[in-house]
This record gives structure tokens, C-alpha cells and sequence, in this order.
């Protein structure tokens, strides 16, 4: 596994900035890297203030693995966020940042893995599955995929418009849309169940979102009857 630490900063330049929902943005940022990235890496960035206070953060990159000098990252934007702060209210095309990655050997997948792929992302823990998802189109669009996306309100669905054209339009794609919010359906045996139905018994499972997310989806896979040794996890918050 790559460890932070043993990268180098780099320079990265905002080259374009874009909304997805009314509280997150995606950015596209133009750095060179010294090794080829992976579907479900992410990367840090760190902001150092006049008085040389810094503050670092780390991103899951969106975009798939590609040659052209970019990375995606999509940033919501939180009130009392140093550098999601810094994304939200400041940042500019233009503008660089220091940046180090692509971080991480886990959480990972490459189209020489196989398939069929199971991926549940809970709210913004969608990011490194989009990854996957976008470079499975690109590189092995005959691996079946389903993706569980599990979000409180339509209006906080990332890339909705690209996720529903990809279900309609790319054979061997499922879409599984969860709305939560307002006595929407929580994650459950009987969802886990009818997308193990569609898909078929997945080869890899990755799930991604926060702690009590990942631990309730983790525990129902389980139970339904998937190999613990097949289910990889990405977990954030409290």
C-alpha cells in the first residue's frame, strides 16, 4: 500500500469548477503525478494561510485513471471547513494548491480484477465508486456493476443525469437510486436482497460513506451471505 507520507507535494492548478448540487462542486485540477493513479484512490491537499497555518484534507478523485494531466474532485462545501471552505467561497480557476497523491492500495479497482462489482456509496461516499464506474465504461464495460446509491434528497444526488444515462445506456449497468429523507427507505435486508437478484453474487463488493453506514451495509451483505474477504470498506465521520 502507498503511504501519504512518502509522496512529494505537488503543484496543482484549478483548471475548471463546476456545481453538481447546491452544496458541492466539482473541480478539475492539472497535476502531474509520478505514478498512475487507481480507481478508488484519493488525494490530499493541504492550504497554508500568510502566517503559515496550514490545514490538509483528503479528496477521493472522481474522474477515472487517464492520461491527460487531470483529476476531478468533487468538494461539498461545510460551514466551519478549513479547506472545504477554501473550495466553496474562494477558489478560482486558476489558482494552485499544493496537493499530494494518488493515495491508496485498498480501496481499489482495476479492470483486471473482474467482476461482477457491487458498490454501495452512501451521500458523498459515491465519489471513488464513480471512479470505478467511470473507468469500467472506459476500459471494461462487459464487467457487470451495480451501483446502491444511497442519499437523503434528489437534490443531493451527485451526477444524477450521467448515473441514469449510464443505467439506460451501458449493458451490464444497474442503478439502484435510495432516497432516505422525510420516511424514505433506509439501507435493508430486502434492498440488499433484490440487488444481489440483479447483479448476481459480486467477485468485489466496495461500500463508502459514513461510519454508521458502512458498518450497517457491511452487516447485511454479510448476512445475505457474501465472503467477508470480498467486501473492501472506505469509512468517514463519526
Amino acid at each position: 500500500m502507498i503511504e501519504g507520507p512518502r509522496l512529494p507535494w505537488l503543484d496543482a492548478t484549478i483548471v475548471g469548477i463546476t456545481p453538481i448540487t447546491h452544496r458541492v462542486k466539482s473541480f478539475r485540477l492539472a497535476v502531474t503525478f509520478d505514478r498512475p493513479a487507481v480507481a478508488g484512490q484519493h488525494v490530499e491537499i493541504r492550504l497554508t494561510a500568510p502566517d503559515g497555518y496550514r490545514a490538509q484534507r483528503s479528496y477521493s478523485i472522481a474522474s477515472a485513471p487517464s492520461r491527460d494531466g487531470t483529476i476531478e474532485l468533487m468538494v461539498e462545501g461545510l460551514p466551519k471547513g478549513e479547506v472545504s471552505g477554501f473550495f466553496d467561497g474562494v477558489a478560482e480557476v486558476g489558482d494552485t494548491l499544493e496537493l499530494r497523491g494518488p493515495i491508496g492500495g485498498a480501496f481499489v479497482w482495476r479492470p483486471e480484477d473482474g467482476g461482477p462489482l457491487l458498490l454501495v456509496g452512501g451521500g458523498s461516499g459515491v465519489v471513488p465508486l464513480l471512479a470505478m464506474l467511470r473507468h469500467r465504461a472506459a476500459a471494461a464495460p462487459h464487467i457487470p456493476a451495480l451501483l446502491i446509491y444511497s442519499v437523503r434528497a434528489a437534490d443531493e444526488v451527485l451526477v444524477q443525469d450521467e448515473l441514469v444515462r449510464r443505467a439506460e445506456t451501458e449493458p451490464g449497468f444497474d442503478l439502484m437510486l435510495n432516497l432516505t429523507g422525510d420516511g424514505g427507505r433506509r439501507i435493508d435486508a430486502a434492498l440488499i436482497g433484490e440487488a444481489l437478484e440483479r447483479l448476481g453474487a459480486p467477485r468485489h463488493t466496495f461500500i463508502c460513506g459514513a461510519n454508521p453506514f458502512v458498518g450497517a451495509a457491511s452487516d447485511l451483505l454479510v448476512e445475505a451471505g457474501l465472503d467477508p474477504r470480498t467486501i473492501r470498506t472506505e469509512r468517514f465521520g463519526g
